[in-house]
C-alpha cells in the first residue's frame, strides 16, 4: 500500500498554498516589449524571464524557486533597481508556467524569447525542463541562470548560455556517502541504493551508488522504479537485504513516502541519506517523529557566514525570506536568490541600457561565464571546462541531518552544528 501524500496537502504544510506564493497577472502575462529575442528598442524596465513549474507534479519544488527568484527581484527593486551606468532601472520578471512538462517548458522560453523581449532567463526548478530550455537559450543568445537544477546532464552538454549556481548532484550525493563512513560510529560496511527513474533522480543514485563504491561499502541493492511507482514493493526489496545505509535518489514527496515505506517493513536500516526536500521545514511537518535521524544533503544553510552587499549575511537572507513568505528558505530558495545575484553583477559591469542587442547579450554572457564572487549563498564560480561546464564548482557540500525537527550541519567537521546520530532511532 502507498502512503502517498497528496500534492495539495504537502503544499499547504510548506505554506505554498494559502497565502504563498500565486503568482499576479503581472508576472504570467504578456508585458509588451520588443519581439524578435529581445533585442533593440528602449525600455524603462530590465525583463528577466522565468520558466517554472507552478503546477503539475513538481509544483512545490517550481513555486520555492519563483520565491527565490521574486525575493531578488523584489530586493533590488526596493533599493531602487539595478544601476546600468547612471541610470536605475527595474527589474520586471515575467514568469511562465512550464507545468511541470519539458516540452512546454521549451514552448515557454521561446515566448518569452521571441514575445516578451526579456533580456536574460532564470532556470527551471527540474533538470528535465532546464535541458529542453538550453537550446532555446543558445539559439536567442540569451543567458540563462539555473538556480535549482542539479543533474549532471545538463553540464555535459556544455551549454554555452546556461549557468548553474549548485553543484551537479553526482559530486554532491557521492561526497556525502563518504562523509557518513568518515562520521559514524560503528562504521557502516554495507548500502542500498534506490532512485526515480527521471533526470536528477536517478543521477542522485548513481552519485550515491559511486560515492559507496569509493567508500568499499558493499552495495547490496540498486535499482531505478518509475517516479509514481507504489513503493511499498521497493522498501520491501530493500529491507531484505538489511543495509547499514539506505540511500535515496527522488524529489520531495517521493522522499517522505519512502520513509514512511521503510517504516512499514518493520526494518530500520542504520542510516537513511535523501536529498532536497528533507532542508525543507515540510518534511519533518510531514513525517513528525520519523524524520529525526534522516540525512541529507546541503550547500547553505541560513546560518553559514557568508554575506554580500544586497542581502547582507545568510541569517539576513534568512530573516527577509520568512518575512516575505512565512516560512524559512531552504538551498535552492537561496539558490535562486543567488543565481539573481549573478545576474545583477554582470549587467551592472555591461552597463548596457534595456532592452539589449543580441550582440549586448553575447557580452552579458561572456560576463556571467567569467563570474568570481562572494555572495549571501557562499562563493560562485563558473567552471570554464570539462563534465560540469558553466557549473558552479566552487561550494562544497554539507552532510546535515534531521534533529528534533531542525536541520543540522553534521559535517565536515567545520561546518558541523552537532554530533552524527548513528545508528537510525526505530522507525516504527
Amino acid at each position: 500500500m502507498s502512503n502517498y501524500i497528496p500534492r495539495r496537502v504537502f503544499l499547504a504544510r510548506a505554506g505554498l498554498l494559502a497565502g504563498g506564493v500565486v503568482a499576479a497577472p503581472s508576472l504570467l502575462a504578456a508585458c509588451g516589449g520588443d519581439t524578435g529575442g529581445g533585442g533593440g528598442g528602449a525600455s524603462d524596465t530590465f525583463k528577466v524571464g522565468a520558466v517554472l513549474e507552478l503546477s503539475g507534479e513538481s509544483a512545490t519544488g517550481g513555486q520555492i524557486a519563483q520565491r527565490g527568484y521574486q525575493l531578488w527581484a523584489d530586493t533590488v527593486n526596493s533599493k531602487g533597481g539595478l544601476q546600468i551606468g547612471d541610470q536605475k532601472y527595474n527589474v520586471e520578471l515575467i514568469v511562465q508556467d512550464c507545468k511541470s512538462d519539458p516540452g512546454t517548458g521549451a514552448d515557454a522560453a521561446s515566448r518569452l524569447a521571441t514575445e516578451e523581449g526579456v533580456n536574460a532567463m532564470f532556470g527551471a526548478y527540474t533538470s528535465g525542463v532546464q535541458l529542453a530550455m538550453d537550446p532555446i537559450c543558445a539559439k536567442y543568445r540569451i543567458p540563462c541562470i539555473a538556480g535549482s537544477a542539479e543533474s549532471p546532464n545538463v553540464w555535459k552538454n556544455q551549454p554555452a548560455f546556461t549557468y548553474g549556481v549548485i553543484p551537479a548532484v553526482d559530486t554532491t550525493a557521492a561526497r556525502a556517502m563518504q562523509a557518513i563512513v568518515d562520521t559514524a560510529n560503528p562504521k557502516p560496511v554495507s548500502a542500498a541504493v534506490v532512485g526515480a527513474n527521471e533526470p536528477f533522480s536517478d543521477n542522485t543514485a548513481e552519485g550515491f551508488r559511486a560515492g559507496a563504491e569509493a567508500a568499499n561499502l558493499n552495495v547490496v541493492h540498486y535499482s531505478l522504479f518509475p517516479p509514481n511507482a507504489d513503493l511499498a514493493p521497493v522498501a520491501q526489496v530493500v529491507a531484505a537485504q538489511r543495509p547499514d545505509i539506505v540511500a535515496v535518489g527522488g524529489h520531495d514527496v517521493l522522499l517522505v513516502d519512502f520513509v514512511r515505506a521503510m517504516a512499514a517493513t518493520g526494518y530500520t536500516p542504520k542510516a537513511i541519506i535523501e536529498h532536497y526536500g528533507i532542508t525543507d521545514a515540510s518534511f519533518s511537518q510531514a513525517l513528525g517523529r520519523q524524520a529525526d535521524g534522516v540525512m541529507g544533503i546541503s550547500v547553505w544553510l541560513p546560518n553559514a557566514s557568508f554575506s554580500d552587499d544586497l542581502f547582507g549575511s545568510a541569517a539576513d537572507y534568512a530573516k527577509a525570506f520568512q518575512d516575505k513568505y512565512g516560512s524559512a528558505p531552504d538551498y535552492t530558495a537561496a539558490g535562486c536568490s543567488a543565481a539573481g545575484r549573478v545576474l545583477q553583477a554582470a549587467v551592472e559591469k555591461l552597463g548596457e541600457s534595456p532592452s539589449l542587442s543580441e550582440d549586448a547579450r553575447g557580452k552579458l554572457n561572456d560576463l556571467i561565464a567569467q563570474t568570481d564572487m562572494q555572495t549571501f549563498y557562499g562563493p560562485i564560480k563558473f567552471a570554464t571546462e570539462g563534465d560540469h561546464f558553466h557549473n558552479n564548482t566552487a561550494l562544497s557540500p554539507m552532510l546535515v541531518q534531521i534533529q528534533g525537527g531542525q536541520v543540522k550541519a553534521i559535517a565536515p567537521p567545520d561546518s558541523a552544528q552537532g554530533q552524527i546520530i548513528y545508528p537510525l532511532p526505530p522507525l516504527t
